[in-house]
């Protein structure tokens, strides 16, 4: 008797970020884009270094999350223009991430900002995915996805042509509820220590309204090009003092000696003119025997 042996044919392994498009092929909307990721991601540099020592985390500018496979594979991915992701590893196998795979992470971003250069609709879009297999597929909104599927704990949209800005925090039932900013205009995000909001300055050869971190006590957080200034304005301002300092020393050291010249040269005069030692010492500030010294 033959007996047969029945295979089970696996379905082929999700991909990884490797074997997906790091872009989805379209342009930045603004020359701002790219700046403003790097003015975030600069300034809040040493606060993640704090708080991940071992270098547990990864930021994502303008790169895609994937989130769950389609054909063609940018239709299961949203590209935040800048976020956040802690306690993962910044690199794969030693290679550099080309996209955030979820199937693969299991871990969503803390937050996640984006750069809307028009009214903010597509960021503020819920359209949810729709399951039934008779329609088209289409694309569901990037606000529904980031709150029903990759469940990010706070979302930022940021209007950059208005100067909008609106954060979100995720509540538990995955349902965004809008935040209030607090008596500085910024929004706090507890599990970082900072707060976020808007900052009127130039950086980069741009004037304007730019995305900024502070801490919990309202103090800007620098990039590294103004911690730098700030230090050579310390060390200037040090030099200065020290110079001030040794300035005043050296005039004060020249008036004693001029005041001791002239002591010196009173003393012989006054005790001509027939005073007593201690008629000088008392007349000059002197003891008794500073006069029979410089006598």
């Amino acid at each position: 008797m033959t007996q047969r042996i029945e295979t089970d044919v696996l379905p082929p392994p999700f991909p990884d970020h490797t074997q997906l498009p790091e872009s989805d092929g379209t342009f930045v909307k603004n020359f701002q884009e790219h700046p403003q990721s790097i003015l975030l991601t600069d300034s809040i540099g040493p606060v993640l270094e704090r708080i991940h020592p071992d270098g547990q985390y990864a930021i994502g500018q303008d790169c895609g999350i994937y989130w769950r496979e389609t054909e063609p594979p940018e239709k299961g991915a949203e590209a935040p223009d800048w976020f956040y992701v802690p306690n993962v590893p910044p690199n794969l196998d030693g290679e550099i991430r080309r996209s955030y795979v979820l199937w693969r992470e299991y871990a969503s971003p803390l937050i996640a900002l984006e750069f809307a250069s028009g009214t903010g609709e597509e960021e503020r879009d819920r359209t949810p995915l729709n399951r039934s297999a008779d329609a088209p597929r289409e694309k569901p909104g990037k606000f529904w996805v980031y709150e029903k599927i990759i469940k990010i704990p706070y979302y930022g949209i940021y209007e950059i042509k208005t100067g909008v800005l609106e954060v979100y925090h995720l509540l538990p039932g995955y349902l965004y509820e809008k935040l209030e900013p607090n008596e500085r205009g910024h929004y706090h995000i507890p599990q970082l220590g900072i707060e976020l909001g808007l900052w009127q300055g130039s950086y980069q050869n741009q004037t304007q309204l730019w995305l900024r971190w502070w801490d919990e006590q309202g103090n800007l957080l620098l990039t590294g090009a103004e911690r730098a200034e700030v230090e050579q304005h310390r060390a200037e301002s040090e030099r200065v003092r020290a110079e001030s300092e040794r300035v005043r020393a050296e005039s004060e050291r020249v008036r004693a000696d001029r005041a001791e010249r002239s002591q010196r040269e009173a003393i012989p005069r006054l005790l001509g003119m027939g005073l007593t030692s201690e008629q000088v010492a008392e007349a000059l500030n002197l003891t008794v025997e500073q006069v029979r010294e410089m006598s």
